[in-house]
């Protein structure tokens, strides 16, 4: 095989259709939307719509409720904890906290934070610092000897509410100044 031979294989690669051309084209006049009709026209969004009959989305009940207000964690069990210890991918004797999980391969996502939970044993001293941790994980790092401590991290919504709070405190106190006046 030569460089100058190398070629797709036989119908991989079709010009794109251009409509509207003219008749020789095959796709002139009504550029094969057919004749007449909302459908013929430009601007139709009639996705979904069945004739007036109820449409299959609106039939099919409703399950399920999504929390917008729920706390993202990323949940890292103390089996996979000792196994990257024992592999060496985690330091025991320093603090585990998310970055390290992070950079161990451990933890992905987790917007706010991790959590640890107690699947599995735990042979190793260490000390944890996360956003949470189940009881059983609590009392299994402090059996093997090690400690817990856990972080208390704000969600997006509580910081802003924090901030309209601090803002609406000095505005009030603003006020308060000028009316002693």
């Amino acid at each position: 095989m030569k460089l100058n031979e190398i070629k797709d294989n036989e119908g991989a690669r079709h010009r794109k259709m251009r409509v509207g051309r003219g008749i020789g084209s095959g796709k002139g006049k009504t550029a094969g939307r057919g004749q007449k009709g909302q459908k013929s026209r430009s601007g139709v969004a009639i996705k979904g719509f069945e004739g007036g009959q109820m449409p299959l989305h609106m039939r099919i009940p409703k399950r399920g409720f999504n929390n917008i207000f729920s706390k993202d964690y990323d949940a890292v069990n103390l089996g996979m904890i000792q196994k990257f210890i024992d592999a060496k991918k985690l330091d025991a004797k320093a603090t585990i906290d998310q970055a390290a999980l992070r950079a161990a391969g451990l933890s992905r996502g987790g917007q706010d934070g991790v959590r640890i939970l107690a699947k599995g044993e735990l042979t190793s001293k260490i000390s944890v610092s996360v956003a949470g941790a189940s009881k059983g994980a609590v009392e299994a790092i402090e059996k093997a000897g090690g400690k817990v401590e856990i972080l208390v991290v704000k969600s997006p919504q509580e910081k802003a509410a924090a901030k309209k709070g601090t803002v609406k405190k000095a505005n009030d106190a603003a006020k308060a100044a000028k009316n002693a006046k």
